[in-house]
């Protein structure tokens, strides 16, 4: 077996793009989630509003890079506000259900033939992610003995996400340490003895569902340019529950829990996929039973089994306290 190969693959997914996405998504998702108790099951709506705003700003009208983020954040803190002043006065399901319907409602019009002027329908935009690349500051990419190898634009974006990801732990973590997020923790809990007290409880959770939405879609941001292109159906509600594993596999409203939980979720993808396609490829596996191309869906059954256990036998994750997602849904 190449086992060079299955070590590379594996540890490159640690630290990779696609880690790094995930793990601001469910950053964003610990502020909802973990820290406040909102069911949030939108969240990849945020990163594809954020996503679509960069890529139509400047693919479509032309506009310069930081005009396109400036559009992605701003149509983040609209989307939290849409989906918030209605429901978040109702009962928690209720946010989860607008949130989920949401999602596949922009995903569809972003898809829609009607709209593929500005958004480019199912194919997506591109040719909007120069201005990033024309900052990059490296010349050349790196390689650890032939083991690690990334090139100098893959630097680029493992620089700048992961630097996101730092900022974003850092703003959590001090926020969550503030009366501000002691309040938000004490929602989680029953808001209404917080309501008792004289705190505006509908006014902190627009403040919470703005944050978590902000944070993710800085994933959002990530996905487009780590991939050049956007494509809607990249925005699925399948985004969502990856995310929300990620959360709970490093423990909910713990600061690294989600950062944590991204690397040993893909991780864990990645490796049970080179030593599914390699156990094939030797013939350990036999071809009647499994060939490489279903190798992609068993592996997420495997690792879904694994974290059914993980569940089960420690339902706060990994770093979390099982009174962190003890929560009373109202």
């Amino acid at each position: 077996m190449n086992w060079e190969l299955i070590f590379q693959v594996s540890v490159e997914s640690i630290i990779g793009s696609t880690a790094i996405i995930y793990a601001l998504a469910a950053i964003g998702l610990n502020v909802h989630f973990g820290y406040t108790g909102l069911l949030n099951f939108g969240q990849s709506a945020f990163l594809g509003v954020a996503a679509y705003g960069l890529a139509m700003s400047v693919a479509t009208y032309g506009l310069p890079f930081w005009a396109g983020i400036a559009v992605g954040l701003v149509g983040a803190v609209v989307l939290a506000l849409l989906l918030g002043i209605p429901t978040l006065r109702l009962r928690a399901d209720y946010l989860a259900i607008v949130t989920i319907a949401a999602a596949e409602i922009i995903r569809l019009l972003f898809r829609s033939v009607s709209l593929s002027e500005w958004t480019g329908g199912s194919d997506g935009l591109q040719r909007f992610s120069d201005g990033f690349y024309d900052m990059n500051p490296y010349s050349a990419g790196i390689n650890l003995g032939g083991l690690i190898t990334f090139d100098s634009r893959e630097m680029w974006v493992l620089t700048v996400g992961w630097l996101l990801v730092a900022i974003s732990c850092l703003i959590v973590w001090l926020l969550m340490r503030s009366p501000w997020g002691r309040v938000l923790k004490a929602i989680r809990e029953d808001e209404d003895a917080v309501r008792s007290l004289g705190k505006d409880v509908f006014s902190y959770k627009i403040q919470s569902l703005i944050l978590g939405g902000v944070l993710g879609s800085l994933g959002g941001f990530m996905f487009a340019v780590s991939r050049a292109a956007v494509q809607p159906d990249t925005y699925g509600t399948e985004f969502t529950f990856f995310a929300y594993t990620i959360l709970i596999l490093g423990g909910a409203a713990r600061v690294f829990g989600p950062v944590v939980g991204s690397m040993i979720f893909w991780f864990l993808i990645v490796f049970v996929d080179a030593m599914l396609i390699e156990l094939i490829n030797v013939g350990a596996i036999s071809s009647s039973i499994m060939d490489t191309t279903q190798a992609g869906s068993v592996r997420y059954i495997l690792v879904g089994l694994g974290l059914m256990a993980l569940l089960i036998f420690r339902p706060q994750g990994i770093f979390g306290d099982k009174k962190e997602v003890m929560l009373d849904a109202r």
